[in-house]
């Protein structure tokens, strides 16, 4: 493999998970400080293993591929969200609505990532490589930003008003989309586009939420400036 096609396919394995988590760390009008960004974005990293792990096991315990896949989705959301639960919500920067949603990217990009590279370089050419990782930057990325920031919108909610509703719904809702979108793979490619869709609007409305609540938190501070 030549070095110029080496370095493109490390380009399309990292590119579409760091064009996403800046999309999402520069829309944030009070931006977080880099070390917990970069300690999120590695413990995301590190849920691979355990994710790894359990997944090995769900492999043998299952009859076909389309029940591992629909597991395989609730043991990696369910990591992610003890990681938001153990981690983000310990932090001293962790304090506002919007910040919910870049920590719970970082998460899941992070693990992204790391996926990423399991899925690109255990294959046996470089076209192959290079196929997967183009598939995968408008599938699987994007899929693991959307839960991301699904369950940190309703993470987000939980911290400031205490109703466990939310709480229960940070964790279940991404589990519940990432299993069936694993599952539909198995059957149906439109289907599962289709699914991929909706899902990132939903993301993108839920995102657009607190992006307004920061807004008027702005101009309320401007106003309160302004009578001096």
């Amino acid at each position: 493999m030549r070095n110029n096609t080496k370095l493109i396919i490390l380009a399309a394995t990292i590119l579409p998970s760091i064009l996403i988590l800046l999309a999402v760390i520069l829309s944030d009008r009070f931006p977080e400080p880099l070390k917990p960004v970069l300690t999120t974005f590695f413990v995301g990293v590190l849920l691979c293993f355990p994710a790894g792990f359990l997944n090995s096991i769900l492999i043998w315990s299952q009859d076909g591929p389309e029940h591992f896949t629909f597991l395989a989705g609730l043991t990696e959301e369910s990591l992610k969200f003890t990681a938001i639960m153990l981690l983000v919500r310990n932090l001293a920067e962790f304090n506002e609505p919007m910040d919910a949603i870049v920590y719970g990217t970082l998460i899941s990009l992070g693990f992204a990532t790391l996926e990423n590279f399991e899925y690109v370089y255990n294959s046996v050419s470089a076209a192959e490589s290079m196929q997967i990782a183009t598939i995968r930057a408008f599938t699987a990325i994007p899929l693991h930003a959307c839960c991301g920031i699904i369950m940190g919108y309703f993470f987000g909610l939980y911290a400031f008003s205490g109703r466990r509703s939310y709480l229960l719904k940070s964790l279940f809702l991404p589990m519940f989309f990432h299993a069936v979108y694993n599952f539909m793979t198995t059957f149906s490619l439109l289907i599962t586009t289709l699914i991929l869709i909706a899902l990132m609007r939903y993301a993108y409305s839920l995102h657009k939420r607190f992006a307004y609540l920061q807004s008027g938190k702005i101009k309320e501070e401007e106003r309160k400036n302004s009578l001096g």
